[in-house]
């Protein structure tokens, strides 16, 4: 295939590590869809792939850089939290310009209402063929019934099936989103199952890291943005109910429940128990999974979770939630465990169990990593390339019929 040049978009990117501190924090600087973009992006690159990547503005980013050898990345909005979707408005009328040249449109859905009609404008206007990655579905990931999530799950829904029944192919993380996707009426041909990878940074050895100096054994981990969805608040209660020999947390990432956090975290008696080390550059993550303790991730809803695949990379023992596409990726006591969300004594329960029988955590750790072993984004990148060509070489098919 020749060089191929993508209009890419996305509401979230790998921030620059000014980002990670002071207003930046409440920006979402750092997070699955950041990395999964920003690692997918270099890899392509990589191969020669020429990219234009449009995304938000967190503060102290430049508004445009150059990415990699041959891409462009350019922020658009007000860099203050409450402009952050305020990147639709300015790359609306921009996508005309931005569009030209490109062969084809890759958009990446999150919890966001305004990349798919961008897409589709963009595709339009350059007549490219649309690819779209869903990250967390709207319509069928998204749960609760804060107004927030009733906005996502009906205006986003709608637009994310407007989105998968216009894309030329679709990318999921999980066969469980495929096989929501094709129950809803998209052809199965058009549905590639493509998850998260390993970044290059977690594939050279690492032992334990200073970010763990200070946080006494035996002890859990959280690695992720601090949001009511993420469920943290159920893992500080469930850090209660393990007083006995007590278990020490360290958080790792930062967010708008932090102060609410550590207010429970004091009302619960265990706020000295918790270590916060608000949100890192990526590459210090080796170091914290370095120390094999397990990681723990209580989310309320979530598709995959990048941190996991990482985690269970590194040999560290999982509990998750079994919530979305997680158990596609954990099997229930082979390569971790899998509790209900929002069920503390249930959460508590497994860590308990793991760090009361290491033969028993280490041989589903030794599962989890065998589980993962392909998953680097050096060999998955070049199954996301082979979807650029076919729709390439059916949009030419079609154009030669017409």
């Amino acid at each position: 295939m020749r060089t191929v040049h993508v209009l890419r978009l996305c509401s979230v990117f790998a921030a620059p590590v000014t980002a990670l501190r002071g207003r930046g924090v409440r920006f979402d600087p750092v997070g699955g869809m950041q990395n999964h973009c920003a690692r997918l992006s270099e890899a392509l690159d990589r191969l020669g792939v020429r990219q234009t990547i449009v995304t938000t503005r967190p503060p102290t980013a430049p508004r445009t850089e150059d990415f990699g050898r041959h891409g462009l990345l350019v922020r658009l909005g007000l860099p203050i939290p409450a402009g952050r979707q305020m990147y639709a408005v300015a790359a609306w009328p921009l996508l005309s310009r931005l569009a030209e040249g490109a062969d084809l449109v890759h958009a990446h859905l999150g919890e966001d209402l305004a990349v798919v009609p961008l897409a589709l404008r963009a595709a339009g206007h350059a007549r490219v063929p649309f690819v779209l990655t869903v990250h967390c579905s709207p319509g069928h990931t998204v749960s609760g019934r804060t107004p927030r999530a009733l906005v996502l799950r009906h205006l986003g829904g709608a637009l994310e099936r407007r989105g998968t029944a216009r894309a030329d192919a679709v990318i999921v993380l999980t066969s469980r989103m495929r096989d929501v996707l094709v129950g809803g009426g998209v052809p199965a041909g058009r549905v590639h199952v493509i998850p998260s990878g390993i970044a290059p940074v977690f594939t050279r050895p690492a032992g334990p890291g200073p970010l763990l100096d200070g946080v006494p054994v035996p002890r859990v981990l959280y690695v992720g943005r601090l949001h009511e969805q993420k469920g943290v608040d159920v893992l500080l209660r469930a850090l209660a109910l393990l007083g006995d020999p007590p278990v020490d947390l360290l958080v790792v990432g930062d967010g708008p429940r932090a102060r609410r956090l550590r207010e429970l975290a004091e009302r619960l008696g265990v706020a000295a128990r918790v270590h916060l080390r608000g949100f890192v550059p990526q590459e210090d993550i080796p170091g914290v999974l370095g120390g094999g303790d397990p990681l723990v991730l209580p989310s309320r809803y979530e598709e995959l979770g990048t941190v996991l695949i990482e985690a269970m990379h590194a040999g560290n023992p999982i509990v998750a939630t079994r919530v979305g596409g997680i158990p596609d990726l954990v099997e229930d006591g082979v390569t971790g465990l899998l509790v209900p969300p929002g069920r503390p004594e249930a959460l508590a329960a497994a860590i308990r169990r793991l760090l009361d029988d290491p033969a028993e955590a280490k041989e589903m750790a030794a599962n989890a990593r065998r589980r993962v072993a392909e998953l680097h984004w050096d060999t998955l990148v070049h199954r996301v390339h082979a979807v650029y060509g076919e729709v390439l070489r059916a949009r030419t098919r079609i154009e030669a019929r017409a």
